[in-house]
């Protein structure tokens, strides 16, 4: 057999490697974007178990994967990490995971469904966490999180493989096992992909500012560009620096306590206002034109508002059952009971029972 590859994506394009998997008959080896060997997975037809080895030490086991009729058992042998069981319920259309053994607790569960698999955590009220999604090609499983419309965590691209595959209950927790990520290996992605973004060149990118740098401190003049239709205000930056970076990567730095310009010689909006005298002021709030006035329900009378109300008879009336005397009511109770006949345990012989055998 040909040894397959899958290729992981991450994210929704298929631009970023983020592993690849070669799929043999003897195992898989997982390596990551760099081609360095991550995870080897060894198969063991004859006791039906799979195991994952150390990359630097091949002849060292580090987990083992145990499979029968019933699910798998994950064996580890690294100290401080709980064993993990997966059962195969509802005819082996649920895969149940638990932490701690076969008697631990209730981790997730997976659901096969015509197109994928779900991935339900316990105790989330049967909220979806992942979902892995089959290609009818054949070709490609989609992982999403959050359900089948969420945003695409990784895809893998499957060579010389068909995803049918991995339909089944038993590979499909193959496939989980040498598939999931451990929390070390998601944080060297996300690091790697940090110290790609900070080893960029200074101006390359687009969402950065490339003019001079200004403290809180430093007071910016403005600088007013030529009037026409199109024209406003620039701050910081002077014409030939806005010719020289070009008009689409030009982001105006507004510094700490810096006001806004206006035309000469006409006062600001803060001046504007410290010119009206307080007294000004005080009158202004305090004239009766700006006070609240009375709504017209106000001319209405109290009784007239009212009367209405006291007008409606709220007297409760007696219900037709009130009519209907006490004997009437019960007399047909009284003729329904029956007197109490003897039960068939009574035609029973005392031998019998004590005995627990029939007798001819």
């Amino acid at each position: 057999m040909t040894e397959s590859v899958i290729t992981e994506f991450t994210g929704n394009q298929r631009e970023t490697v983020g592993r690849l998997y070669r799929y043999g008959t003897a195992g898989v080896t997982v390596l990551d974007s760099h081609n360095a060997v991550q995870r080897l997975y060894r198969f063991d037809p004859s006791s039906n178990t799979m195991t994952e080895n150390d990359p630097r030490q091949p002849g060292k086991i580090l987990r083992r994967f145990v499979f029968d009729n019933y699910g798998m058992l994950e064996e580890t042998f690294s100290f401080g990490r709980p064993p993990r069981t997966f059962n195969y319920e509802p005819g082996g259309r649920q895969i149940v995971m638990r932490e701690g053994g076969e008697y631990g607790a209730v981790g997730k569960t997976f659901t096969f469904e015509g197109s994928g698999v779900t991935e339900t955590a316990f105790g989330r009220d049967g909220n979806i966490e992942r979902v892995y999604s089959f290609d009818p090609k054949n070709e490609t499983i989609t992982i999403r999180s959050g359900g089948w419309y969420g945003d695409i965590e990784r895809r893998l691209v499957f060579e010389r493989l068909d995803v049918s595959v991995f339909c089944e209950p038993e590979a499909f927790l193959q496939f989980l096992m040498f598939t999931e990520k451990s929390a070390g290996e998601a944080e060297a992605e996300i690091d790697e992909q940090v110290a790609k973004i900070r080893a960029q060149a200074p101006g390359k990118s687009r969402f950065a500012y490339n003019g001079p740098q200004h403290s809180s401190n430093d007071r910016v003049p403005a600088v007013r560009s030529q009037p026409g239709p199109q024209s406003r205000p620039t701050l910081g930056r002077s014409h030939e620096e806005r010719t020289m970076a070009g008009n689409d990567d030009i982001i105006d730095f507004i510094p700490d306590g810096a006001s806004s310009s206006t035309a000469k010689g006409s006062p600001s909006i803060h001046d504007r206002s410290n010119a009206i005298p307080f007294e000004e002021r005080w009158q202004r709030g305090n004239d009766d034109e700006d006070k609240l006035k009375k709504g017209e329900s106000s001319r209405i009378p109290l009784e007239e508002r009212f009367r209405s109300v006291r007008e409606q008879d709220r007297t409760l009336t007696a219900g037709r059952s009130a009519s209907i005397p006490l004997d009437e009511r019960f007399q047909n109770v009284e003729n329904k009971k029956e007197e109490l006949t003897p039960g068939r345990s009574t035609q029973i012989s005392y031998e019998e029972r004590r005995t627990g055998k029939r007798q001819q």
